[in-house]
């Protein structure tokens, strides 16, 4: 479990930092972002991931008008999170987790 909530970290930051601009809520993520990698049903896989990542401030959230809460990257930690998804899987248990 705690090995595919690494990943599942970790495929979110790569996506963040291809699509820096890019922002969704719980459900946009995994439906959207990881559809091709998981299925709804590990949104609470997702979930605690996007905690560690927002705990390690890599991730940024906010309540958007709907009052449905909004992921995006930290562009102040770009740079750490381009090293972090360069680093070899099993050394990666870094910032955010």
């Amino acid at each position: 479990m705690a090995d595919q909530r690494l990943e599942t970290r970790f495929r979110i930051l790569k996506y963040l930092v291809e699509n820096p601009n890019a922002q969704d809520t719980l459900e946009g993520i995994v439906e959207w972002w990881l559809l091709d990698r998981l299925t709804v049903s590990h949104a609470a896989t997702v979930k605690k991931a996007l905690v560690d990542l927002v705990v390690g401030d890599l991730v940024l959230e906010r309540r958007g008008k709907d009052s449905r809460i909004y992921y995006k990257i930290n562009r102040r930690k770009l740079k750490e999170v381009s090293a972090l998804l360069s680093m070899p899987s099993r050394k990666r248990s870094g910032p955010g987790g």
